[in-house]
């Protein structure tokens, strides 16, 4: 069922986005089921009072016609001999006779039909003749199919004439609808009958087929119409807004000097006019922006810059001045030491500032090679392990066991896989840190490197805040590392101008988790990455803290070291 539903989805996805995204065609689609809907209605009111209207005209002149045609049977028979040149006339001739008089006058708009009726009375002496047993009817009808025997019970219980729509039989076995009259009559010997009028609708019919038609073919006359004014209508409003759609499309991509055409005085004149005010205010604000940017920017560099020889004289001093400080008292000692560790921070601080410079101007260059990223890590797990025993956590790298290479540059990898470990170290709050590479099943098209901790983590909504520039988690705590409040913001540039990208996740008391995806060739797209985010052991260790053994407190949560594949490092 789900193939044969996804094989019938498929020719209607264009339609369906079609009648989505086009607004014009929604509003004629609209219009023109609405107008049919009215045209139906309508006809079918019209043609219901025509019909109404036709059979209340044919059912008056049909009992006029009727009564006239019994006043003259009941007025032959009333007068007529019953003994004509010494001879009986008979009844069955006299009742032929006259209903071909009666059927004469009709010329194809009515038929007569005689039949006996059940009240016949018997023979009234001898030789007089009975009630003729047989019907008599006009050549163009068959007369005992076409009055139906719930109208012959009813013209035998009543004198009143009679009447009910019905069916004309004709010989050739057709049928159509009419009218059908009878009355109980007396022959020229007193016997009973029957005698009928059938009144067909053929003229009531074909007048009603053309009152059907004419509304038919107006109706879709009208439809047609009502479409076609509402495409134009709708084309008059939606092409402006269609037309500010492509220049905002155009704006947004950068191309600021675009503008509607206006003509007219309307109010689609002064809402291009308005669109047109608008980017022009949009363009100017866009272009103080660019140049306040690029000021703020050439002001940055260019401190950093003349900031270098200052700071290289004192750099001098201060280095003569720190050899000595074994010849001064306790207070200038520790002053010393101060100015040298604030000169160290100092000098990484406008090296960030300048490499942040540098990006915010598009001056960053890429200088990509084949590098195994396990070099890189073991690089960086090495200068970080004096953080490490100093903050009595391990450092674990997982991963190891085959090659992760990358088109990479290996100087920007490994400053950012320094700056996540030495953060890691410095909120580990002294428990492991591991580091684990990967590569995208079957040497795919990713390779990625995460460092987790087990620290104070992160509280929500600060993971997509950690990547901004001097932000911190907690300002009020020390930090021991020397850090200028940049290194995150250069690490995300950095994975930015690899084409990949650095996630962040944490969460109170369960630690974080930094991820650097980088895809495996240089300007491949990034489709995924070998790592998830979020790692395996958080649900395990929050089950954990929830519900501790009763029997002994509650474990660290930090993974074993003799984990598969994993090699412990400091």
């Amino acid at each position: 069922m789900r193939i044969v539903g996804r094989l019938a989805r498929g020719p209607l996805l264009p339609v369906t986005r079609l009648w989505r995204r086009n607004i014009q065609l929604r509003v004629v689609a609209s219009t023109l089921l609405l107008s049919l809907a009215v045209v139906l209605v309508l006809g079918v009111v019209v043609i219901g009072q025509v019909r109404n209207g036709l059979l209340d005209a044919k059912r008056q002149t049909a009992q006029s016609q009727a009564e006239g045609g019994f006043a003259v049977a009941a007025d032959a028979a009333g007068a007529g001999e019953d003994v004509l040149d010494g001879r009986v006339v008979d009844p069955g001739v006299w009742l032929t006779g006259m209903v071909q008089q009666l059927a004469s006058g009709g010329q194809g708009v009515y038929s007569v039909v005689a039949l006996p009726s059940e009240r016949t009375a018997a023979t009234v002496g001898e030789g007089v003749p009975g009630a003729p047993r047989g019907p008599r009817a006009s050549r163009d009808v068959r007369p005992e199919e076409s009055i139906s025997a719930e109208l012959r019970a009813a013209v035998d219980a009543e004198l009143v004439p009679q009447r009910q729509y019905g069916t004309v039989v004709r010989p050739d076995g057709t049928s159509e609808a009419a009218l059908v009259v009878g009355k109980r009559l007396n022959d020229n010997h007193g016997n009973q009958y029957q005698l009928y009028y059938l009144f067909p609708f053929t003229q009531e019919e074909k007048s009603l087929a053309l009152v059907k038609g004419t509304i038919a073919t107006a109706g879709v006359f009208l439809v047609a119409l009502l479409g076609a004014i509402a495409w134009l209508v709708v084309r008059q409003v939606v092409t402006p807004v269609r037309m500010a759609a492509r220049i905002a499309e155009r704006l947004a991509a950068g191309r600021l000097q675009e503008r509607m055409k206006v003509s007219g005085e309307d109010d689609i004149a002064r809402l291009g006019e308005s669109f047109n005010k608008m980017a022009r205010n949009l363009q100017t604000k866009i272009h103080q922006l660019e140049e306040l940017s690029r000021m703020q920017r050439r002001f940055v560099s260019d401190v950093s810059h003349e900031l270098r020889t200052p700071l290289t004289t004192v750099r001098m001093a201060a280095d003569i001045i720190h050899q000595s400080k074994d010849e001064f008292d306790a207070v200038t000692s520790r002053s010393a030491e101060l100015l040298i560790d604030q000169l160290d921070r100092f000098e990484s601080l406008l090296a960030d500032l300048l490499e942040i410079s540098r990006f915010d101007a598009g001056a960053a260059l890429l200088e990509a090679d084949a590098t195994d990223l396990r070099a890189v890590v073991r690089r960086v797990v090495e200068g970080a392990e004096p953080l490490a025993e100093r903050k009595g956590s391990r450092l674990l790298v997982l991963g190891e066991e085959s090659p992760v290479v990358a088109e990479v540059d290996a100087r920007r990898v490994e400053r950012v896989l320094r700056n996540l470990v030495d953060n890691a170290v410095e909120h580990g709050e002294g428990r492991d840190v591991v580091v684990r590479l990967a590569n995208s099943p079957g040497g795919g098209d990713a390779v990625a490197v995460a460092v987790r901790d087990y620290g104070i983590g992160l509280r929500p909504g600060e993971a997509e805040r950690v990547f901004n520039r001097f932000w911190r988690a907690d300002p009020a705590r020390a930090r021991t590392t020397g850090g200028t409040g940049l290194g995150l913001s250069i690490a995300a540039e950095d994975a930015h101008l690899h084409g990949g990208r650095l996630d962040a996740w944490g969460e109170p008391g369960g630690g974080a988790h930094f991820r650097l995806t980088l895809p495996s060739t240089v300007g491949a797209p990034l489709r995924g990455s070998p790592i998830e985010l979020v790692p395996a052991d958080s649900e395990a260790a929050r089950i954990a803290k929830a519900a501790p053994p009763a029997d002994e407190p509650a474990a660290a949560l930090t993974p074993a070291p003799a984990e598969e594949g994993g090699v412990r490092r400091g």
